[in-house]
């Protein structure tokens, strides 16, 4: 009886940890409540522009609408990631908003560039963002390793080391998917509607 007791204790101090493990997880995710007030910076190149979409389809835009909130579209196709860090600082001065997206490197890798110094520039621009005080979301880019499309390995380094809100499955998908695609990279509408979507699930609970 004294046994059963104990065991009791036990299994009420396992289910007692895994509760608390859940909290904490849960708590990671931010709880805002998104009004037309709310102001979402989403930073990066062509995919963060737009490229490949009409007006209204890029993925920012699409995000406004599902959030809605007020979602600044600050992307500029073809900047590498040493030019987006200069560009940063003066959006967050300006706009003060409360949530950043990042999705930037594709074009340091498409031209090659070295990979450290571009997980140096996109590590600074979390950082900058984390000190203006906004929530960090990470969108991780893809690299062709041999005959696969992976996320590039720096995205995920940086997600863990600057515990940031993190995707690292949806560009890669839309890569591999020609029914979400308006050209060999860049999405189509229905492909920023997905990203809009991965995105919401991030912030939403």
């Amino acid at each position: 009886m004294i046994f059963g007791k104990k065991r009791l204790i036990i299994l009420g101090g396992v289910v007692l940890l895994f509760a608390l493990l859940a909290c904490s997880q849960n708590a990671e995710k931010p709880a805002f409540v998104f009004t037309p007030d709310t102001v979402v910076l989403a930073f990066g190149e062509s995919l963060t522009a737009g490229m490949g979409a009409k007006i209204g389809e890029s993925y920012p835009e699409r995000l406004a609408e599902l959030l809605g909130a007020r979602v600044i579209n600050a992307g500029i196709s073809g900047e590498v990631s040493s030019a987006g860090l200069r560009r940063l600082p003066s959006l967050l001065a300006a706009h003060k908003p409360e949530v950043v997206i990042i999705c930037h490197g594709a074009n340091d890798i498409l031209r090659r560039y070295d990979l450290a110094a571009a997980k140096t520039n996109v590590g600074a621009m979390i950082r900058l963002a984390q000190e203006s005080g906004a929530v960090v979301v990470l969108i991780g880019v893809p690299k062709l390793n041999g005959i696969f499309i992976e996320t590039a390995d720096f995205y995920d380094e940086l997600a863990k080391e600057l515990n940031v809100l993190y995707d690292d499955k949806i560009i890669s998908k839309i890569i591999k998917d020609p029914a979400l695609k308006s050209d060999q990279i860049h999405p189509n509408k229905d492909g920023y509607l997905l990203i809009a979507k991965t995105v919401r699930t991030l912030l939403v609970r």
